[in-house]
Protein backbone atom coordinates (compact mmCIF):
# COMPACT_ATOMS: atom_id res chain seq x y z
CA UNK A 1 0.00 0.00 0.00
CA UNK A 2 1.60 3.21 -1.39
CA UNK A 3 2.25 5.39 1.99
CA UNK A 4 -0.30 8.72 1.04
CA UNK A 5 -3.01 6.28 0.82
CA UNK A 6 -2.00 4.71 4.15
CA UNK A 7 -1.92 8.38 5.49
CA UNK A 8 -5.41 8.62 4.43
CA UNK A 9 -7.01 5.67 5.81
CA UNK A 10 -5.25 6.33 9.26
CA UNK A 11 -6.15 9.71 8.84
CA UNK A 12 -10.05 8.97 9.69
CA UNK A 13 -9.72 5.70 11.85
CA UNK A 14 -10.94 7.44 15.30
CA UNK A 15 -14.07 8.62 13.07
CA UNK A 16 -14.42 5.57 11.17
CA UNK A 17 -14.05 3.71 14.90
CA UNK A 18 -16.77 5.57 16.57
CA UNK A 19 -18.95 5.58 13.55
CA UNK A 20 -18.33 1.82 13.43
CA UNK A 21 -18.89 0.97 16.32
CA UNK A 22 -22.12 2.70 16.56
CA UNK A 23 -23.46 1.33 13.52
CA UNK A 24 -22.47 -2.29 14.82
CA UNK A 25 -24.47 -1.56 18.31
CA UNK A 26 -27.57 -0.28 16.89
CA UNK A 27 -27.71 -1.34 12.80
CA UNK A 28 -28.66 2.01 11.91
CA UNK A 29 -29.07 2.71 8.47
CA UNK A 30 -28.45 -1.21 7.80
CA UNK A 31 -29.78 -2.27 4.78
CA UNK A 32 -33.02 -4.79 5.25
CA UNK A 33 -31.96 -8.62 5.30
CA UNK A 34 -33.00 -10.83 2.04
CA UNK A 35 -32.66 -14.13 3.13
CA UNK A 36 -32.63 -15.02 -0.56
CA UNK A 37 -29.71 -12.78 -1.68
CA UNK A 38 -25.66 -12.46 -1.15
CA UNK A 39 -24.29 -9.87 -1.25
CA UNK A 40 -20.55 -9.42 -1.86
CA UNK A 41 -17.61 -6.63 -2.39
CA UNK A 42 -14.74 -8.00 -4.03
CA UNK A 43 -11.49 -7.41 -5.65
CA UNK A 44 -11.30 -7.57 -9.39
CA UNK A 45 -8.32 -7.94 -11.76
CA UNK A 46 -9.61 -7.46 -14.86
CA UNK A 47 -13.23 -6.44 -16.56
CA UNK A 48 -16.56 -6.66 -14.32
CA UNK A 49 -18.55 -9.53 -15.33
CA UNK A 50 -22.36 -9.26 -17.04
CA UNK A 51 -24.65 -9.45 -14.17
CA UNK A 52 -26.59 -11.30 -16.44
CA UNK A 53 -23.92 -13.49 -17.49
CA UNK A 54 -22.92 -17.27 -17.71
CA UNK A 55 -20.43 -17.57 -14.79
CA UNK A 56 -23.32 -15.08 -12.76
CA UNK A 57 -25.72 -17.52 -13.60
CA UNK A 58 -24.00 -20.61 -13.26
CA UNK A 59 -23.35 -19.27 -9.71
CA UNK A 60 -26.37 -18.39 -8.63
CA UNK A 61 -28.17 -21.89 -9.54
CA UNK A 62 -25.65 -23.65 -7.93
CA UNK A 63 -26.16 -21.75 -4.52
CA UNK A 64 -30.07 -21.43 -5.11
CA UNK A 65 -29.51 -17.13 -4.38
CA UNK A 66 -29.70 -13.94 -6.47
CA UNK A 67 -25.91 -13.07 -6.18
CA UNK A 68 -24.79 -9.22 -6.01
CA UNK A 69 -21.36 -8.53 -6.05
CA UNK A 70 -19.61 -5.10 -6.26
CA UNK A 71 -16.40 -5.43 -8.15
CA UNK A 72 -13.92 -3.21 -7.51
CA UNK A 73 -10.48 -2.88 -9.32
CA UNK A 74 -7.81 -3.99 -7.18
CA UNK A 75 -5.66 -0.80 -7.71
CA UNK A 76 -8.87 1.23 -6.32
CA UNK A 77 -9.86 -1.40 -3.45
CA UNK A 78 -8.38 0.08 -0.68
CA UNK A 79 -10.44 3.58 -0.99
CA UNK A 80 -13.24 1.83 -2.01
CA UNK A 81 -13.10 -0.11 1.19
CA UNK A 82 -12.54 2.44 3.67
CA UNK A 83 -15.44 4.56 2.27
CA UNK A 84 -18.05 1.49 2.24
CA UNK A 85 -17.04 0.89 5.83
CA UNK A 86 -17.79 4.32 6.78
CA UNK A 87 -21.33 4.21 5.24
CA UNK A 88 -24.00 2.50 6.35
CA UNK A 89 -24.45 0.20 2.99
CA UNK A 90 -21.92 -2.68 3.84
CA UNK A 91 -22.37 -5.70 1.69
CA UNK A 92 -23.15 -8.93 3.82
CA UNK A 93 -20.03 -10.20 2.84
CA UNK A 94 -16.11 -8.37 2.17
CA UNK A 95 -13.18 -9.86 0.28
CA UNK A 96 -10.43 -8.02 2.56
CA UNK A 97 -7.14 -8.32 3.65
CA UNK A 98 -7.26 -8.51 7.35
CA UNK A 99 -3.90 -6.78 8.37
CA UNK A 100 -5.02 -3.65 6.81
CA UNK A 101 -5.36 -1.29 9.19
CA UNK A 102 -9.02 -0.14 8.43
CA UNK A 103 -10.18 -3.55 8.55
CA UNK A 104 -8.18 -4.35 12.29
CA UNK A 105 -10.26 -1.15 13.36
CA UNK A 106 -13.51 -1.83 12.19
CA UNK A 107 -13.42 -5.32 13.38
CA UNK A 108 -12.37 -5.02 16.75
CA UNK A 109 -15.04 -1.99 16.91
CA UNK A 110 -17.47 -4.70 16.52
CA UNK A 111 -18.20 -4.26 12.63
CA UNK A 112 -17.65 -8.09 11.88
CA UNK A 113 -18.36 -11.03 13.23
CA UNK A 114 -16.55 -12.90 15.67
CA UNK A 115 -16.41 -16.45 13.99
CA UNK A 116 -13.29 -17.90 16.25
CA UNK A 117 -16.01 -20.53 17.90
CA UNK A 118 -18.69 -20.39 14.81
CA UNK A 119 -16.91 -22.11 11.64
CA UNK A 120 -17.05 -25.84 12.97
CA UNK A 121 -20.27 -26.52 12.59
CA UNK A 122 -19.87 -25.67 8.65
CA UNK A 123 -17.71 -28.58 7.14
CA UNK A 124 -16.66 -26.41 4.29
CA UNK A 125 -16.13 -23.97 6.08
CA UNK A 126 -13.32 -25.15 9.10
CA UNK A 127 -10.22 -24.24 8.39
CA UNK A 128 -7.73 -26.65 6.94
CA UNK A 129 -4.57 -25.76 8.00
CA UNK A 130 -4.62 -23.95 11.79
CA UNK A 131 -1.39 -22.01 11.16
CA UNK A 132 -2.99 -20.80 8.14
CA UNK A 133 -6.03 -19.72 10.33
CA UNK A 134 -3.79 -18.53 12.99
CA UNK A 135 -1.56 -16.36 10.52
CA UNK A 136 -5.11 -15.19 9.21
CA UNK A 137 -5.94 -14.20 12.23
CA UNK A 138 -6.09 -10.46 14.32
CA UNK A 139 -4.30 -11.57 16.97
CA UNK A 140 -6.03 -15.50 17.70
CA UNK A 141 -9.31 -14.29 16.57
CA UNK A 142 -10.61 -14.98 13.19
CA UNK A 143 -12.73 -12.53 11.85
CA UNK A 144 -13.18 -13.69 8.21
CA UNK A 145 -12.60 -17.13 6.05
CA UNK A 146 -9.33 -17.17 4.64
CA UNK A 147 -8.64 -17.86 0.75
CA UNK A 148 -6.38 -20.70 1.09
CA UNK A 149 -3.37 -20.42 -1.21
CA UNK A 150 0.13 -22.39 -1.34
CA UNK A 151 2.19 -21.63 1.78
CA UNK A 152 5.65 -21.78 -0.66
CA UNK A 153 5.44 -20.27 -3.92
CA UNK A 154 9.47 -18.50 -4.04
CA UNK A 155 11.26 -19.72 -6.87
CA UNK A 156 13.80 -18.35 -9.70
CA UNK A 157 12.86 -18.60 -12.90
CA UNK A 158 15.98 -18.57 -15.94
CA UNK A 159 16.62 -18.46 -18.85
CA UNK A 160 17.39 -21.63 -20.25
CA UNK A 161 18.69 -21.18 -23.59
CA UNK A 162 21.05 -18.38 -22.21
CA UNK A 163 22.59 -21.68 -19.38
CA UNK A 164 22.68 -24.07 -22.11
CA UNK A 165 24.77 -21.84 -24.79
CA UNK A 166 27.20 -21.01 -21.67
CA UNK A 167 27.54 -24.34 -20.92
CA UNK A 168 26.58 -23.14 -17.47
CA UNK A 169 24.13 -25.36 -14.77
CA UNK A 170 21.38 -24.41 -12.87
CA UNK A 171 21.90 -22.71 -9.65
CA UNK A 172 21.90 -23.87 -6.02
CA UNK A 173 23.47 -21.78 -3.99
CA UNK A 174 23.64 -17.80 -3.52
CA UNK A 175 27.42 -18.06 -4.98
CA UNK A 176 26.19 -19.57 -8.02
CA UNK A 177 23.31 -16.65 -8.73
CA UNK A 178 26.39 -14.24 -8.70
CA UNK A 179 28.59 -16.09 -11.05
CA UNK A 180 25.59 -16.92 -13.20
CA UNK A 181 24.24 -12.96 -13.09
CA UNK A 182 27.88 -12.34 -14.15
CA UNK A 183 28.44 -14.56 -16.71
CA UNK A 184 24.85 -13.69 -17.83
CA UNK A 185 25.72 -10.14 -17.79
CA UNK A 186 29.68 -10.35 -19.79
CA UNK A 187 29.57 -13.49 -22.49
CA UNK A 188 27.12 -13.00 -24.68
CA UNK A 189 24.46 -15.26 -23.85
CA UNK A 190 22.27 -14.13 -26.30
CA UNK A 191 24.86 -14.27 -29.63
CA UNK A 192 24.40 -10.54 -30.65
CA UNK A 193 28.12 -9.78 -29.69
CA UNK A 194 27.04 -6.65 -27.90
CA UNK A 195 27.29 -6.37 -24.19
CA UNK A 196 23.71 -5.40 -23.40
CA UNK A 197 22.46 -7.70 -20.85
CA UNK A 198 22.45 -8.67 -17.37
CA UNK A 199 21.70 -11.46 -14.96
CA UNK A 200 19.06 -10.42 -12.74
CA UNK A 201 15.67 -8.27 -13.05
CA UNK A 202 14.00 -6.49 -9.69
CA UNK A 203 10.90 -4.31 -9.92
CA UNK A 204 10.36 -0.92 -8.30
CA UNK A 205 8.61 -3.19 -5.59
CA UNK A 206 5.52 -1.89 -3.99
CA UNK A 207 4.92 -2.97 -0.75
CA UNK A 208 7.07 -2.38 2.37
CA UNK A 209 9.13 -4.65 4.16
CA UNK A 210 8.76 -8.54 4.20
CA UNK A 211 5.68 -8.33 1.58
CA UNK A 212 7.53 -11.10 -0.44
CA UNK A 213 9.74 -9.11 -2.20
CA UNK A 214 13.14 -10.21 -4.36
CA UNK A 215 14.99 -8.74 -1.48
CA UNK A 216 12.92 -10.32 1.27
CA UNK A 217 13.76 -13.63 -0.27
CA UNK A 218 17.29 -13.23 -0.71
CA UNK A 219 17.73 -12.13 3.02
CA UNK A 220 16.38 -15.31 3.63
CA UNK A 221 18.62 -16.88 1.78
CA UNK A 222 21.06 -15.42 3.77
CA UNK A 223 19.47 -16.41 7.12
CA UNK A 224 17.65 -13.47 7.96
CA UNK A 225 14.29 -13.85 9.95
CA UNK A 226 11.09 -14.19 7.70
CA UNK A 227 9.63 -10.92 8.96
CA UNK A 228 9.97 -11.32 12.75
CA UNK A 229 12.62 -14.07 14.64
CA UNK A 230 13.43 -14.62 17.68
CA UNK A 231 17.12 -13.91 18.70
CA UNK A 232 18.31 -13.73 21.99
CA UNK A 233 15.13 -15.28 23.76
CA UNK A 234 13.23 -12.09 21.90
CA UNK A 235 11.30 -11.57 18.83
CA UNK A 236 13.02 -8.51 16.51
CA UNK A 237 12.05 -7.49 12.65
CA UNK A 238 14.68 -9.18 10.49
CA UNK A 239 15.77 -6.03 9.21
CA UNK A 240 17.64 -6.04 12.62
CA UNK A 241 20.19 -8.55 12.11
CA UNK A 242 24.15 -9.27 10.82
CA UNK A 243 22.25 -11.44 7.83
CA UNK A 244 19.88 -8.69 6.60
CA UNK A 245 23.38 -6.47 6.15
CA UNK A 246 25.06 -9.31 4.60
CA UNK A 247 22.46 -10.08 2.08
CA UNK A 248 22.43 -6.39 0.86
CA UNK A 249 26.30 -6.24 0.26
CA UNK A 250 25.86 -8.93 -1.84
CA UNK A 251 22.83 -7.72 -3.63
CA UNK A 252 24.91 -3.78 -3.40
CA UNK A 253 28.17 -5.58 -4.82
CA UNK A 254 26.03 -7.02 -7.40
CA UNK A 255 24.06 -3.79 -9.11
CA UNK A 256 27.60 -2.25 -8.66
CA UNK A 257 28.93 -4.77 -11.24
CA UNK A 258 26.35 -4.16 -13.71
CA UNK A 259 24.34 -8.03 -13.34
CA UNK A 260 21.03 -6.23 -12.24
CA UNK A 261 18.99 -3.86 -14.53
CA UNK A 262 20.06 -0.78 -13.68
CA UNK A 263 16.29 0.82 -13.55
CA UNK A 264 15.59 -1.69 -10.77
CA UNK A 265 14.16 1.01 -8.47
CA UNK A 266 11.77 2.24 -10.88
CA UNK A 267 11.02 -0.49 -13.11
CA UNK A 268 7.06 -0.89 -13.34
CA UNK A 269 6.49 -4.59 -11.79
CA UNK A 270 3.54 -4.57 -14.52
CA UNK A 271 6.24 -4.69 -16.61
CA UNK A 272 8.30 -7.19 -15.12
CA UNK A 273 8.43 -10.14 -17.41
CA UNK A 274 9.43 -7.87 -20.21
CA UNK A 275 13.41 -7.96 -19.75
CA UNK A 276 12.87 -11.49 -19.38
CA UNK A 277 11.44 -12.01 -22.87
CA UNK A 278 13.11 -9.84 -24.98
CA UNK A 279 16.42 -11.15 -24.18
CA UNK A 280 17.45 -8.21 -21.60
CA UNK A 281 17.76 -10.14 -18.37
CA UNK A 282 18.09 -13.80 -17.23
CA UNK A 283 16.56 -14.26 -13.71
CA UNK A 284 13.64 -13.24 -12.10
CA UNK A 285 13.40 -14.20 -8.17
CA UNK A 286 9.45 -14.51 -7.58
CA UNK A 287 6.77 -16.68 -7.43
CA UNK A 288 7.09 -20.10 -9.41
CA UNK A 289 3.59 -19.40 -11.52
CA UNK A 290 5.72 -16.60 -12.98
CA UNK A 291 7.24 -19.33 -15.17
CA UNK A 292 4.15 -20.32 -16.99
CA UNK A 293 3.53 -16.26 -17.25
CA UNK A 294 7.05 -16.35 -19.19
CA UNK A 295 5.77 -19.15 -21.14
CA UNK A 296 2.40 -17.30 -22.12
CA UNK A 297 4.84 -14.88 -23.68
CA UNK A 298 7.14 -17.22 -25.93
CA UNK A 299 4.02 -19.33 -26.75
CA UNK A 300 1.86 -16.35 -27.65
CA UNK A 301 4.91 -15.00 -29.64
CA UNK A 302 4.46 -18.41 -32.16
CA UNK A 303 7.79 -19.27 -30.53
CA UNK A 304 6.68 -22.95 -31.03
CA UNK A 305 10.17 -24.33 -28.67
CA UNK A 306 8.89 -22.15 -26.27
CA UNK A 307 9.72 -24.76 -23.46
CA UNK A 308 13.32 -24.27 -23.77
CA UNK A 309 13.16 -20.64 -23.31
CA UNK A 310 12.14 -21.07 -19.31
CA UNK A 311 13.77 -23.19 -16.83
CA UNK A 312 12.91 -22.75 -12.92
CA UNK A 313 14.58 -23.74 -9.20
CA UNK A 314 13.33 -23.16 -5.75
CA UNK A 315 15.17 -21.84 -3.17
CA UNK A 316 19.38 -21.66 -2.97
CA UNK A 317 21.32 -22.37 -0.05
CA UNK A 318 23.77 -20.12 1.37
CA UNK A 319 27.47 -20.12 0.85
CA UNK A 320 27.83 -22.33 3.74
CA UNK A 321 25.71 -24.92 2.54
CA UNK A 322 22.88 -23.93 5.01
CA UNK A 323 19.51 -23.91 3.43
CA UNK A 324 16.55 -21.29 4.25
CA UNK A 325 13.06 -20.75 2.38
CA UNK A 326 10.85 -18.21 1.86
CA UNK A 327 7.65 -19.29 2.72
CA UNK A 328 4.14 -17.19 2.27
CA UNK A 329 1.16 -16.78 4.69
CA UNK A 330 -0.65 -19.42 3.50
CA UNK A 331 -3.84 -17.17 2.40
CA UNK A 332 -4.68 -14.44 0.67
CA UNK A 333 -7.52 -11.99 1.71
CA UNK A 334 -10.75 -13.38 3.58
CA UNK A 335 -14.14 -13.18 3.31
CA UNK A 336 -15.64 -11.36 6.18
CA UNK A 337 -18.89 -11.20 7.36
CA UNK A 338 -20.74 -7.37 8.56
CA UNK A 339 -23.06 -7.27 11.19
CA UNK A 340 -24.68 -4.18 10.03
CA UNK A 341 -25.73 -6.34 7.05
CA UNK A 342 -26.12 -9.59 8.62
CA UNK A 343 -27.21 -8.06 12.45
CA UNK A 344 -28.99 -11.44 13.81
CA UNK A 345 -27.44 -15.10 14.53
CA UNK A 346 -29.74 -16.51 12.40
CA UNK A 347 -29.23 -13.98 9.49
CA UNK A 348 -25.39 -15.38 10.39
CA UNK A 349 -26.22 -19.04 9.95
CA UNK A 350 -28.10 -18.19 6.69
CA UNK A 351 -24.88 -16.68 5.36
CA UNK A 352 -22.65 -18.75 6.43
CA UNK A 353 -25.32 -21.27 5.10
CA UNK A 354 -24.64 -20.41 1.85
CA UNK A 355 -20.97 -19.83 2.18
CA UNK A 356 -20.46 -23.46 3.05
CA UNK A 357 -22.54 -24.77 0.15
CA UNK A 358 -19.64 -22.53 -1.92
CA UNK A 359 -17.00 -24.50 -0.40
CA UNK A 360 -17.39 -27.83 -1.63
CA UNK A 361 -15.74 -29.35 -3.72
CA UNK A 362 -18.59 -28.74 -6.45
CA UNK A 363 -18.53 -24.88 -5.84
CA UNK A 364 -14.93 -24.06 -5.41
CA UNK A 365 -14.84 -26.30 -9.00
CA UNK A 366 -17.14 -23.51 -10.26
CA UNK A 367 -15.25 -20.26 -8.98
CA UNK A 368 -12.00 -21.15 -9.48
CA UNK A 369 -12.28 -23.18 -12.92
CA UNK A 370 -15.32 -22.42 -14.69
CA UNK A 371 -18.47 -24.12 -16.16
CA UNK A 372 -17.54 -27.70 -16.70
CA UNK A 373 -17.81 -29.30 -20.22
CA UNK A 374 -17.67 -25.50 -21.11
CA UNK A 375 -14.49 -24.22 -20.59
CA UNK A 376 -13.13 -27.43 -18.99
CA UNK A 377 -12.84 -31.37 -18.51
CA UNK A 378 -12.08 -33.34 -15.77
CA UNK A 379 -9.07 -35.04 -17.02
CA UNK A 380 -6.46 -37.59 -14.30
CA UNK A 381 -8.33 -35.49 -11.85
CA UNK A 382 -7.51 -32.18 -13.10
CA UNK A 383 -9.07 -28.93 -14.81
CA UNK A 384 -7.81 -29.64 -18.67
CA UNK A 385 -9.26 -26.50 -20.64
CA UNK A 386 -11.07 -26.63 -23.52
CA UNK A 387 -12.11 -24.37 -26.43
CA UNK A 388 -9.13 -22.00 -25.34
CA UNK A 389 -9.92 -20.08 -28.49
CA UNK A 390 -13.18 -19.39 -28.94
CA UNK A 391 -13.87 -16.05 -28.11
CA UNK A 392 -17.31 -16.86 -26.14
CA UNK A 393 -15.78 -19.39 -24.03
CA UNK A 394 -13.07 -17.42 -23.52
CA UNK A 395 -15.26 -15.01 -21.78
CA UNK A 396 -16.05 -17.60 -19.37
CA UNK A 397 -12.62 -18.46 -18.88
CA UNK A 398 -11.95 -14.80 -18.03
CA UNK A 399 -14.71 -14.31 -15.06
CA UNK A 400 -13.67 -17.41 -13.50
CA UNK A 401 -10.02 -15.69 -13.41
CA UNK A 402 -10.43 -12.40 -12.99
CA UNK A 403 -13.27 -12.22 -10.88
CA UNK A 404 -14.98 -15.48 -9.26
CA UNK A 405 -11.84 -17.01 -7.84
CA UNK A 406 -11.71 -14.25 -5.32
CA UNK A 407 -14.62 -16.52 -4.04
CA UNK A 408 -12.53 -19.31 -4.03
CA UNK A 409 -11.56 -20.10 -0.81
CA UNK A 410 -10.39 -23.81 -0.28
CA UNK A 411 -7.64 -23.73 -3.27
CA UNK A 412 -6.61 -26.45 -5.52
CA UNK A 413 -5.32 -30.21 -4.62
CA UNK A 414 -1.77 -29.45 -5.47
CA UNK A 415 -1.30 -27.23 -2.27
CA UNK A 416 -3.81 -29.41 -0.14
CA UNK A 417 -7.72 -28.01 -1.39
CA UNK A 418 -10.54 -29.09 -2.89
CA UNK A 419 -10.78 -27.83 -6.19
CA UNK A 420 -8.94 -29.35 -9.67
CA UNK A 421 -5.75 -28.09 -10.46
CA UNK A 422 -6.07 -26.21 -13.88
CA UNK A 423 -4.04 -27.27 -17.01
CA UNK A 424 -3.28 -25.55 -19.76
CA UNK A 425 -2.84 -27.26 -22.91
CA UNK A 426 0.41 -27.94 -24.00
CA UNK A 427 3.38 -30.37 -22.68
CA UNK A 428 5.86 -27.49 -21.21
CA UNK A 429 2.80 -26.34 -18.45
CA UNK A 430 2.48 -29.63 -17.29
CA UNK A 431 6.10 -30.03 -16.64
CA UNK A 432 6.54 -26.59 -15.19
CA UNK A 433 3.54 -27.64 -12.86
CA UNK A 434 4.91 -31.01 -11.92
CA UNK A 435 8.15 -29.38 -10.89
CA UNK A 436 6.87 -26.67 -9.12
CA UNK A 437 5.40 -28.97 -7.00
CA UNK A 438 8.15 -30.82 -6.41
CA UNK A 439 10.51 -27.45 -5.43
CA UNK A 440 7.59 -26.23 -2.97
CA UNK A 441 7.25 -29.83 -1.02
CA UNK A 442 11.07 -29.78 -1.18
CA UNK A 443 11.49 -26.04 0.11
CA UNK A 444 8.16 -26.04 2.72
CA UNK A 445 11.06 -28.55 4.59
CA UNK A 446 13.57 -25.45 5.37
CA UNK A 447 10.75 -23.33 5.42
CA UNK A 448 11.40 -20.12 7.75
CA UNK A 449 8.17 -19.44 9.11
CA UNK A 450 7.49 -15.53 10.65
CA UNK A 451 6.00 -16.13 13.86
CA UNK A 452 4.25 -13.08 14.23
CA UNK A 453 1.95 -12.91 11.66
CA UNK A 454 -1.01 -13.62 13.72
CA UNK A 455 -0.70 -10.01 15.66
CA UNK A 456 -1.06 -6.75 14.94
CA UNK A 457 0.57 -4.35 16.89
CA UNK A 458 -1.45 -1.18 17.68
CA UNK A 459 1.52 1.09 17.58
CA UNK A 460 2.30 -0.60 13.90
CA UNK A 461 -1.59 0.56 12.95
CA UNK A 462 -1.65 4.01 14.17
CA UNK A 463 2.30 5.20 13.16
CA UNK A 464 2.53 2.89 10.06
CA UNK A 465 2.36 5.73 7.91
CA UNK A 466 5.34 7.18 8.81
CA UNK A 467 7.79 4.46 9.92
CA UNK A 468 6.49 1.46 7.17
CA UNK A 469 8.26 3.24 4.29
CA UNK A 470 11.45 3.78 6.32
CA UNK A 471 13.81 0.30 6.30
CA UNK A 472 12.70 -0.08 2.02
CA UNK A 473 13.19 3.55 1.26
CA UNK A 474 16.89 3.16 3.43
CA UNK A 475 17.49 -0.37 1.64
CA UNK A 476 17.05 0.94 -2.39
CA UNK A 477 19.17 3.83 -1.21
CA UNK A 478 22.11 1.58 -0.02
CA UNK A 479 21.73 -0.33 -2.70
CA UNK A 480 21.52 2.10 -5.48
CA UNK A 481 25.17 3.91 -3.55
CA UNK A 482 23.43 6.88 -2.30
CA UNK A 483 23.57 5.64 1.54
CA UNK A 484 26.57 3.92 3.24
CA UNK A 485 26.06 1.03 5.53
CA UNK A 486 26.39 3.22 8.26
CA UNK A 487 23.51 5.27 7.24
CA UNK A 488 21.11 2.08 6.25
CA UNK A 489 21.91 1.52 9.92
CA UNK A 490 21.09 4.84 11.45
CA UNK A 491 17.88 4.14 9.35
CA UNK A 492 16.69 1.20 11.19
CA UNK A 493 17.95 2.56 14.61
CA UNK A 494 15.55 6.07 13.15
CA UNK A 495 12.87 2.90 12.49
CA UNK A 496 12.93 2.23 16.48
CA UNK A 497 13.04 5.56 17.94
CA UNK A 498 9.97 6.60 15.49
CA UNK A 499 7.57 4.10 17.12
CA UNK A 500 9.48 1.12 16.29
CA UNK A 501 10.52 -0.40 20.15
CA UNK A 502 6.70 0.09 20.73
CA UNK A 503 5.91 -1.89 17.69
CA UNK A 504 9.05 -4.52 18.77
CA UNK A 505 7.56 -4.53 22.41
CA UNK A 506 3.94 -5.02 21.51
CA UNK A 507 4.77 -7.68 18.97
CA UNK A 508 6.63 -9.80 22.09
CA UNK A 509 3.43 -9.41 24.58
CA UNK A 510 0.87 -10.24 21.55
CA UNK A 511 2.64 -13.37 20.60
CA UNK A 512 3.28 -14.48 24.07
CA UNK A 513 -0.53 -13.81 24.58
CA UNK A 514 -1.64 -16.50 21.68
CA UNK A 515 -3.29 -19.28 22.74
CA UNK A 516 -3.72 -17.72 26.12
Amino acid sequence: MSAPRRRRLIAGVLTLTAALTASACSGGGAPAVDGNTLTVMSKLFGTAPDPEGEMQQAVEKFLGKKLQVTWVPNAEYTDKLNVTLASDKIPQVMVVDPKLPAFVNAAQAGAFWDLTDKLDKYPNLKPMDQRTALNASVNGKIYGIYRMRPQLRSAMVIRKDWLEKLDLKLPETVDDLYNIAKAFAEKDPDGNGKKDTYGLIIPKWPGNYATNSPYDTLETWFGAPNGWGERNGKLVPGFDTPEFLEANRFLKKMVGEGLVNPDFATLDSAKWNEPFFHGKGGMIIDVNVRSRQVFDLFRDDGDKNYGDKVAMVGNLKRSDGKKFSLPFTGYLDVLAISRQSVPTEQDLDNVLKALDKLGSKEGQNLVMNGIEGRNYQVVDNTASLINETDPVVRTVQDNADDAFVQLGFKGDTDIGGIAYPRTPSGQPYKDMIKLQNELMAEDLKTAVFNPALPVISPTAVSRGAQIDTIIPDARIKYLSGTFTEEQLKAEIKRWYDSGGTQVAAEVNDLVSKLGN
